[in-house]
């Protein structure tokens, strides 16, 4: 059986290099092989906070862009050698959930987000991505892989905040906190019908 590496969490508050077999490829799934990622904070609070509770030898990150290695049998969309961008969030479209709008939560509470999760992430000489057809998109020509990296989930998460926020036409935003999911969110919000201006208020911090 073939193996790969990858930058993995052993436990709680360490990290480690692992070897493991390269994953088996569904039916309806794909094999990536990354050619770009990107760390995230989420990846900080699994480790040093434990935030989703222990892990053991979990390959982390969940930021991907990379090439496609296999495909399964019923996979139509791609092909091996494909560049594709890779979602953070990965559902089961099949699962009710997701046909009621939320396919974060597919099979039960955060279950869309499968990478570094419940499964080995992208920070691996190879990972596994279900649903390749529903749940990869082809890299566009012209656009480099670390600016499609940051669509996987800053512009996505920033983009989806805006969604949630319902902006009326002509609306004013306040994003606190302007890193890449903030600015996301502001271009997002401009699209949705903001206005098209930014008027930077000064605040202040009051410690007793």
């Amino acid at each position: 059986m073939a193996t790969f590496k990858g930058f993995a969490m052993k436990k709680i508050g360490e990290t480690c290099w692992v070897e493991k077999e390269v994953p088996e490829c569904g039916p309806m799934d794909a094999i990536i092989k990354p050619t770009c990622v990107s760390p995230c904070t989420s990846d900080i609070h699994t480790v040093w906070e434990g935030a989703i509770g222990e892990r053991t030898d979990m390959i982390l990150g969940h930021e991907a862009v990379g090439e496609v290695v296999e495909v399964g049998s019923l996979v139509t969309k791609f092909k091996p050698g494909d560049k594709v961008i890779v979602p953070a969030i990965t559902p089961d479209w099949d699962d009710e959930a997701a046909q009621r709008g939320f396919p974060s939560q597919t099979t039960e509470p955060l279950g869309g987000w499968k990478f570094s999760n419940f499964k080995d992430g992208v920070f691996g000489e190879r990972f596994h991505v279900n649903m390749a057809d529903a749940n990869l998109a082809l890299l566009p020509d012209g656009l480099s892989d670390e600016g499609a990296c940051m669509l996987v989930d800053m512009w996505s998460t920033g983009m989806m905040g805006s969604e949630n926020a319902n902006i009326p036409l002509g609306g004013s935003v306040l994003v606190i906190g302007i890193g890449a999911v903030g600015l996301s969110a502001i271009a997002g919000a401009k699209l949705l019908g903001a206005e098209d201006y930014l008027q930077q208020v000064p605040v202040q911090f009051l410690l007793k």
